[in-house]
């Protein structure tokens, strides 16, 4: 069977920023010193060099640059400077494009101007549709001193809303996941993977989905894994609330501090402000290896998440103090924050790695068990 190379592939790549790939001449240092290596998983080192040699549909159908974490260990020792592990990170961004059949997620991923055109369309598009169609802003408050939020911007109004978002997305998402599911197992002739390890192997990809537990392992610096893990548990959380108990959590109701609905609130703004302000810090300063180079939607995706969060803030300062206007504005430009990063991250780019990472990881599980099985069959028909 005939193996298609593109010798022009690794400079198209340079859009998703691969950079300093020439320097790479697989020494194999990047594999030796990864602490998440494993028998038949030569990460990065095999990844790189189907890059390198232009196998498009290898590297399609291989889930190992999912397996890595960017704990920056194989960029701070390689001898030739070639940065492997920012190579693995644009290669995420460039399967991100791979699986997605719309082509949107290659669009926004290879030019700033465009992924920041489309940010502040949606930007506006929020803000001027709330003008046109939103409720009255009510100055008289509501019998315990709040702001009737809820009469300007109706929850059953916004809870539908956020229903077609929520089905078109996941339509985008779902199909991108078994375009995904068709390059890598499908499209893989060289094992076939019984039913049963479909059932078998899905227990550890939930697992490693709530604990990011391969995360812990790999990365020297505890810090950079919590955050990044409670970014996680902040966005899952809001999300799920938005979108299912938008009624409850959106309320003209002052609670006390420690009422569910405060304390749900007070964990989704603090996994926001902690790791948003923990990867902005740590991407000015550039002193650790993972910080030291940054994709324009690496700088979109927190400063994003970090309005979003500010934004909260105030709508919630200004609502339990009677501010009617002040809430009503800050409400505004916090879905005009909300809408860009949802529409563009979570189907699109890096919110849907949420979804690629404990699939990858699944799916490889499954493959390894599958070869070994056929392995084993093989040498006892041999023997």
């Amino acid at each position: 069977m005939a193996t298609r190379v593109d010798p022009n592939f690794m400079q198209s790549l340079e859009k998703f920023g691969v950079k300093n790939w020439k320097d790479c001449f697989h020494c194999g240092n990047c594999t030796a010193i990864c602490q998440l290596t494993e028998k038949d998983i030569l990460f990065p080192r095999k990844t790189i060099r189907q890059a390198q040699m232009g196998l498009k549909d290898s590297l399609a159908s291989n889930g190992d640059p999912w397996l890595c974490y960017y704990c920056g260990d194989c960029s701070e020792t390689c001898p030739r400077d070639a940065n492997p592990g920012e190579i693995m990170m644009a290669l995420r961004r460039y399967l991100t494009s791979v699986y997605d059949w719309t082509r949107f997620s290659g669009f926004l991923y290879k030019s700033f101007t465009a992924h920041l055109i489309v940010m502040m369309f949606l930007f506006f598009a929020v803000i001027i549709s709330f003008l046109l169609f939103g409720g009255p802003m009510l100055t008289e408050l509501t019998p315990a001193g709040g702001v009737q939020l809820n009469s300007f911007a109706h929850p059953e109004m916004i809870a539908t809303i956020d229903h077609i978002l929520l089905l078109s997305l996941s339509l985008f998402l779902i199909t991108n996941i078994l375009n995904m599911y068709n390059k890598v197992i499908l499209k893989d002739k060289s094992v076939k993977i019984p039913v049963l390890f479909y059932i078998s192997e899905i227990g550890e990809a939930v697992v490693h989905f709530v604990t990011q537990l391969r995360f812990s392992k790999c990365n020297k610096s505890r810090m950079y894994w919590f955050g990044h893990w409670f970014l996680m548990i902040g966005y899952v959380t809001m999300f799920i609330f938005i979108i299912f108990f938008l009624t409850w959590f959106q309320t003209e109701d002052i609670h006390a501090w420690y009422h569910p609905q405060r304390l749900i609130g007070y964990i989704i703004t603090t996994g926001f402000l902690f790791g948003t302000i923990y990867f902005m810090i740590g991407r000015i300063r550039k002193k650790k290896e993972i910080f030291k180079y940054s994709h324009h939607s690496d700088w979109i995706f927190v400063v994003l998440l970090f309005m979003v969060a500010f934004t909260g803030i105030l709508i919630h300062i200004f609502r339990v103090n009677g501010l009617p206007f002040a809430t009503y504005y800050a409400y505004i430009i916090h879905l005009a924050f909300e809408v860009p990063m949802v529409v563009t991250f979570v189907a699109f780019s890096k919110w849907s790695h949420l979804a690629y990472r404990p699939l990858a990881i699944y799916f490889t599980n499954m493959k390894k068990k599958a070869s070994a099985q056929q392995s084993k069959s093989k040498l006892s028909v041999a023997v």
